[in-house]
């Protein structure tokens, strides 16, 4: 792959960032293509979801998917409050 992006997450507490990973996770392996892949990090309170793309076209598409699956589950998990 030859783009990469890196997005960040910090919640208040780990319990709250171990919510959104476990919502989060089971999407890596479901969701990627021959164009991209993705993974799901956490250490304490901070989630890391890292997207390989093999043009910026997909790229795109992995930060827009990954930037909504974690917007939801933080909804979802109530992680924002």
């Amino acid at each position: 792959m030859d783009h990469e992006a890196v997005l960040t997450f910090e919640y208040l507490d780990a319990q709250r960032a171990r919510s959104v990973e476990r919502s989060v996770r089971v999407e890596a392996g479901d969701i990627e293509g021959d164009r991209t892949e993705a993974t799901v990090d956490r250490e304490g309170a901070t989630l890391t979801v890292t997207i390989a793309a093999a043009d910026l076209t997909a790229l795109r598409a992995g930060l827009n998917t990954w930037s909504s699956l974690v917007g939801v589950a933080e909804r979802c998990a109530g992680a924002t409050a």
